[in-house]
């Protein structure tokens, strides 16, 4: 495994990690920033590919015990499963407030994840321990956490979990799941998993993003994207797409198992005219987005709607 990207970014550098899940490439991303005080990580995995991010970090230079600052995006296992290795080194890890607690104690957090995927559960995301509420930071919308010459803005960017914090640096932002899922030159796609999918939160967080004119971001699944108005756009675009191929079937009360293949093919489809056509490459794509999840959040978005509107 190495490195796949270096980019030099005004007086910082960003390394991409790819964190090989499942041995897959360009399916989860961390991303460390070099700083005058040593190297930070913006997003660490889950803890199964911790091996990957280890020899990324020292493919960069450093130690994987050099690293001493952690920040989240939010607190799915995908993005935020293995900051406890580093925590336990003594590292602080920086979240949203509505994170904080989830961090600090992972149970019911861990044993939603196994409900779903049951014997699985291991071989997918591995372990995820409590970190002791001293080295947790919550770090409300706006606020600024200075690490050497470098300054994290964090940004409340809910839509895709409430617990969901864009980091910005300088000219470029960390999106984590909010900005999508885009891989080798295909679409963005908007994740959809329950229980936090709201389209209009997402609309703001999106609008957000667009006013930060940002030169780059940088995705949780996968890597840097510079075209960032357009990005956002098609992004937008798609999340009501997608939400509104949803309805009539939610209208209908049809049940999710008839309805995740007939999604699933119409979201493959789409991947195919743009050129993802192998299934390596579609299968990247549904590592990192699957289908089946973004069935059963959009589903329940709507019935939390329609609830919230009789």
């Amino acid at each position: 495994m190495k490195v796949v990207k270096l980019w030099v970014q005004s007086n910082f550098m960003i390394h991409t990690i790819d964190l090989q899940f499942y041995d897959q490439r360009n399916v989860i991303a961390s991303y460390l920033v070099e700083t005058s005080e040593g190297p930070v990580l913006v997003e660490v995995g889950p803890h199964s590919t911790f091996p990957h991010l280890k020899k990324g970090i020292e493919d960069a230079g450093y130690r994987a015990e050099d690293i001493r600052h952690v920040f989240i995006t939010h607190v799915h296992l995908d993005h935020a499963g293995a900051a406890w290795w580093f925590a336990q080194n003594g590292a602080k890890v920086y979240v949203h407030p509505k994170g904080l607690r989830h961090m600090a104690d992972p149970s019911r957090l861990m044993d939603s994840a196994r409900r779903i995927y049951q014997s699985m559960m291991d071989s997918l995301w591995g372990k995820m321990e409590a970190i002791p509420e001293e080295l947790l930071v919550a770090v409300g919308n706006g606020e600024k956490v200075e690490i050497g010459d470098q300054t994290f803005i964090a940004w409340d960017t809910p839509g895709h979990a409430v617990h969901h914090i864009s980091w910005q640096m300088d000219k470029v932002v960390f999106t984590g799941d909010v900005g999508g899922v885009k891989i080798l030159g295909g679409p963005v796609v908007p994740p959809c998993p329950p229980p936090d999918i709201h389209v209009e939160d997402w609309d703001a967080s999106i609008e957000l993003l667009k006013g930060l004119s940002p030169d780059a971001l940088y995705l949780g699944h996968f890597g840097r994207v510079d075209d960032v108005q357009t990005h956002l756009n098609d992004l937008q675009k798609r999340l009501h797409a997608y939400a509104d191929w949803m309805k009539p079937h939610f209208d209908e009360g049809t049940d999710m198992k008839e309805i995740t293949p007939l999604f699933t093919e119409m979201v493959q489809e789409e991947l195919r005219s743009f050129g993802i056509t192998s299934e390596e490459d579609l299968g990247s794509y549904q590592a990192a987005n699957p289908s089946w999840m973004s069935v059963s959040g959009l589903m329940r978005y709507w019935k939390k709607r329609a609830e919230r509107e009789s």
